[in-house]
């Protein structure tokens, strides 16, 4: 059996994606799973870049280096490769359906709405904020990081 393999996307892919790849990696590795992750952005405002360094610092509270993370833009070749392709709020989905060309195996699915209790619920967005903000992101993809381990078992 192959690794399952799973893409969290946001817009710029310098905030939340990498911190949900980031959950999801460490949650997997707790449980000892073998997985594929990344992240991307459905836009190319970030490519190359490094995290936000509100991310990089919200990643190191939970003891996960992210500096090395890059900013990539979400591609066609991602719904053939990825098992699960995850947005973080309903922009995010509307994007990824316009990239999506219909003929790939990933399944697409707003974050949140893997959650049980949460379903339709955005990821919180902590471009704006301070500190705090990132922390609530960083409950959220907590969360979304264990539904999706739940679905994969």
């Amino acid at each position: 059996m192959t690794k399952p393999a799973v893409l969290f996307v946001c817009l710029g892919n310098i905030c939340r994606s990498p911190l949900a790849e980031a959950a999801f990696r460490r949650a997997a590795q707790d449980a000892g799973l073998d997985i594929e992750t990344d992240s991307a952005g459905t836009a190319n405002y970030h490519v190359g870049e490094p995290p936000d360094p509100r991310s990089v610092s919200e990643a190191e509270r939970h003891g996960i280096d992210i500096s090395h993370y890059r900013g990539r833009q979400l591609a066609v070749e991602d719904f053939h490769h990825f098992d699960i392709i995850v947005g973080m709020d309903r922009s995010n989905m509307a994007n990824i359906g316009r990239i999506d060309p219909g003929d790939g195996k990933a399944r697409v699915a707003m974050m949140m709405d893997l959650v049980p209790g949460r379903e339709g619920a955005e990821v919180s967005d902590p471009w704006y904020g301070g500190e705090d903000n990132f922390r609530d992101t960083w409950e959220d993809v907590s969360l979304g990081a264990k539904a999706i381990l739940d679905l994969l078992r």
